[in-house]
């Protein structure tokens, strides 16, 4: 009888959506469980292969570029030639790009390679994203969103201890196992995963045409694209300040995959369940409140003294994560028009892609110049800024936000364009 409770909620969590949701939900989570490259490239370029870490760092930020650039080229796809297509041509590019990556030895090759598997794997994100919004009924985005952000956890946390076994035997085996699991992703696209792209009605004389141009006169909408960026910067320290900083205070490598375990862990554990109690409520308070969550839990890290203390900051700031990213990217699909999701999709992928960038450089810079407590304390006071600029906005979104609440379709999807 005790696990009648958890086994309910587990089926009310994932009942109700249709089956193209979870064809599209496997070959997310094969394609993240198959995510060896981003664990171990930065090992292979300076233990296997040789090279600086100041060349280590070169590539991963050419890597990062080809993001940038290919959220934005594959959410024009995504509307243009549409969802599945892009996906696609975005898989087994990723795919062959991973196999040719692995056979690379001249530093400018591998170079040039490791921007096109950035371009890309990227590419993919904004049919993804628009795709699971054409499919998946209003009332039910946010749990839809979720569990394929569970999924994203659940595969990376495999893969990344995976990776080390791999890495021991063949950092190019690795690379071919990427290459094969993400061809398999495309077949089960090809195979499964109808178009879901919305029919293109018969234009009229006052519809305007949705283009990039479109998404960046979206005031409101560009407003929520620099308040997802300000919080991806804040994200972001988990992956690069985090570690520079322990490294500096004299911990370990290993103490930093201790504590950077436990966001994996808990997203895993928790975010079915997170999912259930935020799913139909204010997504303005979620958002303000995971954008304070994740600068105070960062801003905390100043004071920690143990590995154990680490953990707990940790812990803050990842449930901020498991509580911001389905609430965020709902939002995203509430104010986009259904004929431009794949743009205004790719243009908040965007946002992702350029924090990843700069990232690494504020975090460098300030550690460098001024010491780790000062990053930290700059993770506070922009996680402020960002739940006091959700506050201002989504103070202007009140009806849109309780159409959703309610399950009815929003005012984004009764639009062909938007000024």
């Amino acid at each position: 009888m005790p696990a009648a409770g958890p086994i309910r909620a587990v089926r009310e969590s994932v009942s109700g959506l249709p089956r193209e949701f979870w064809w599209l939900w496997t070959s997310t989570l094969v394609n993240r469980l198959g995510a060896f490259v981003a664990t171990f490239m930065a090992l292979y370029l300076t233990l296997d292969r040789g090279y600086s870490a100041s060349y280590a760092g070169l590539v991963a930020s050419l890597h990062g570029l080809g993001g940038v650039i290919s959220s934005l080229a594959g959410g024009v796809m995504a509307d243009r030639l549409g969802r599945r297509p892009t996906l696609l041509v975005a898989q087994t590019s990723t795919a062959a790009s991973v196999a040719l990556l692995g056979f690379m030895r001249d530093p400018v090759a591998l170079a040039a390679v490791a921007f096109l598997v950035g371009a890309a794997s990227n590419a993919s994100r904004p049919a993804v994203q628009a795709m699971m919004a054409d499919i998946v009924r209003p009332e039910d985005r946010v749990r839809a969103f979720s569990l394929n952000y569970w999924a994203i956890n659940l595969g990376f946390a495999v893969s990344s201890m995976a990776a080390g076994f791999i890495a021991e035997f063949s950092y190019l085996a690795g690379f071919l196992i990427e290459a094969g699991m993400t061809l398999v992703c495309a077949v089960v696209v090809f195979l499964k995963v109808p178009e879901s792209r919305p029919k293109v009605r018969a234009a009229t004389t006052d519809e305007v045409p949705v283009s990039l141009g479109t998404v960046l006169r979206d005031g409101r909408f560009m407003s929520v694209v620099g308040l997802s960026f300000l919080v991806a910067l804040i994200f972001q320290q988990g992956s690069v300040g985090l570690p520079v900083a322990m490294g500096d205070a004299g911990f370990s490598a290993a103490d930093y995959g201790l504590a950077i375990a436990v966001n994996g862990l808990l997203i895993v554990v928790l975010q079915i369940p997170v999912t259930r109690f935020i799913e139909h409520r204010d997504p303005r308070r979620l958002l303000i409140v995971s954008s304070l969550l994740a600068g105070y839990g960062f801003g905390l890290t100043a004071f920690a003294g143990s590995v154990g203390v680490f953990a707990l900051t940790v812990c803050v700031w990842t449930l901020a994560e498991v509580v911001n990213a389905p609430t965020q990217t709902g939002l995203v699909v509430q104010l986009s028009p259904a004929r431009g999701r794949g743009r205004y999709q790719g243009m908040y992928s965007m946002s992702w892609s350029v924090a990843a960038l700069v990232a690494p450089l504020m975090s460098g810079f300030v550690i460098d110049r001024y010491g780790a407590a000062w990053l930290w304390g700059m993770c506070a006071v922009i996680g402020t800024v960002a739940g006091f600029g959700y506050a201002v906005l989504m103070r202007r979104l009140p009806a849109e936000a309780s159409v959703v609440a309610e399950g009815a379709a929003p005012p984004a999807e009764q639009e062909v364009s938007r000024a």
